[in-house]
């Protein structure tokens, strides 16, 4: 399939071209980009006059292993959707199993390091599914410190899925924070001898909580000083909070020491989760200031009363998705809170995209559009369209160079030394892997709500990935699986 888009703005972050330009899609790679190409017999010519071509979004955090919703996140502008935060496991069931089912996009998973420490500690044997793994977060039983045995045993589970073609580790961290620093550290240890990435929820910054072990983001600058290890911190608006400046300043600190240290962060004021969690106990709740009322669950929109309600829910039913409120994005002071996460120099867009919930417990559908009642936080289908809306269009913050610098490049860099096939994403030379996004730069902005939440984007004109189209002319193209694995080499 050969394509020609013709007469667009290109973005291009790998060279910092920004300028009008023809864009040659064959083989699913870029073939030619320059002004005035020739469109060789048999080429679909694609007017793009007025609108901005770069290269699609890469996703680091999305827990979305679904067709529906990598369709609202196609919507949004994204090309390559990774669950490295948590990952699954066991890895090669995933990576099957995704590519049986077919994927608009392209997907990718890390190493497991909870479901690791649950089938050691706990006997719990994972089935890469994320609503298994919801469930096992609230379960106390693998939250615990490991002896020395167990320690040796979970870390051989963690490397045979390295050895498997995992993407780093994803450590959640912030689900066990109670647990032995060391514990950490060996991982780290153990990311550093394989070469490959860790991606980490931090546990509890001191604080919140000055009985905790360790702050949770200065753990990582120590375990990435100490061992060299690529160190991944996750969403560090939602663990941050109104301590956000601080939590900012140890990261800028340990990277200018010369630690591989980054960051991510999406723009909303809630965050999404299992209620059973850890951080939603009453008591920790209150910790961070917070109450049960800051709770919602997502499948029904109860606000949770009170106290009692709540351990309730957690007793009942641990897995049951939730929103948790951590900032008001109607108050001033905690918008600017949300910007100043996405400013942070070099930090990244990841959306911590959630799975589509139905009333019936269905977490799928092949329909188009998305059957109605089917529920999400609306970062799945909205983080980088709102991002492009928030930072380029309104506030003037970026430009679109450094919107698709955010939004593609560093992702992709990031995956770099693990990942043979993310080096042709996130930028738009030739070579490169035909995953673009056409977006129109007067009109892109995110629609859902906390309320409508799986309401698409807008603005997103034309995606391809591997150079099919699976957006075309605003419209989903519902016949379109050609997403392929990202998959690290052995370790």
């Amino acid at each position: 399939m050969r394509t020609l888009l013709r007469g667009g703005r290109v973005v291009d972050p790998g060279t910092g071209f920004d300028g009008v330009a023809d864009v040659l899609l064959d083989g699913g790679k870029v073939t030619a980009v320059g002004a005035g190409l020739e469109a060789p017999a048999g080429t679909t010519v694609v007017d793009v006059t007025g609108l901005v071509v770069g290269p699609g979004f890469v996703d680091l955090h999305s827990h979305v292993h679904s067709i529906a919703g990598q369709r609202l996140q196609a919507l949004d502008g994204v090309t390559t959707t990774l669950d490295l935060e948590a990952g699954l496991m066991p890895l090669d069931r995933a990576y099957t199993e995704a590519a049986a089912a077919g994927r608009p996009l392209n997907y990718g998973f890390s190493a497991c390091w909870a479901a690791a420490r649950a089938q050691v500690l706990a006997g719990i044997e994972p089935d890469a599914q994320i609503e298994s793994g919801l469930a096992v977060l609230g379960n106390p039983a693998w939250q615990r410190s490991s002896s020395p045995e167990e320690l040796a045993a979970w870390l051989s589970l963690v490397e045979g899925e390295l050895a498997a073609g995992a993407l780093g580790i994803g450590v959640l961290m912030g689900y066990a924070p109670a647990t032995e620093p060391g514990e950490f550290l060996a991982v780290a240890h153990l990311a550093a001898k394989a070469g490959v990435p860790t991606y980490t929820h931090v546990r509890e910054l001191v604080e919140v909580d000055p009985a905790i072990p360790v702050d949770g983001s200065e753990e990582i600058v120590i375990a990435a000083a100490e061992t060299g290890a690529a160190m991944h911190h996750c969403h560090v608006n939602s663990t941050s909070g109104h301590h956000l400046d601080r939590v900012l300043d140890t990261l800028e600190k340990s990277r200018g020491a010369g630690s591989r240290v980054t960051v991510e962060a999406y723009p909303y004021g809630a965050g999404s989760t299992a209620v059973g969690a850890a951080f939603i106990d009453p008591d920790r709740l209150r910790l961070k200031g917070l109450s049960p009322s800051s709770v919602v669950l997502l499948e029904t929109g109860e606000r949770v009363a009170d106290e009692a309600r709540l351990r309730q829910l957690r007793a009942a039913d641990p897995g049951a998705p939730c929103l948790l409120e951590f900032l008001d994005e109607d108050n001033p002071r905690d918008q600017a809170t949300l910007r100043q996460a996405l400013a942070f120099p070099d930090s990244i867009v990841a959306s911590d995209a959630m799975p589509v919930y139905w009333p019936d417990g269905r977490t799928e559908s092949t329909e188009w559009p998305l059957p109605p009642g089917g529920t999400t936080h609306p970062r799945t289908a909205g983080t980088f369209a709102k991002t492009l809306r928030l930072m380029v269009r309104e506030t003037g913050a970026w430009t679109w160079l450094e919107a698709f610098r955010r939004c593609s490049h560093l992702p992709s860099r990031l995956l770099d030394d693990v990942a043979p096939a993310a080096r042709g994403k996130g930028h738009l030379g030739v070579g490169a892997d035909a995953d673009l996004v056409v977006l129109d730069p007067a009109t892109i902005t995110d629609t859902a709500t906390y309320a409508d939440s799986t309401r698409p984007s807008q603005g997103v004109r034309h995606l391809y990935v591997g150079g099919v189209p699976v957006v075309g002319d605003g419209e989903l193209r519902t016949d379109a699986f050609p997403g392929k694995p990202v998959r690290g080499e052995p370790r």
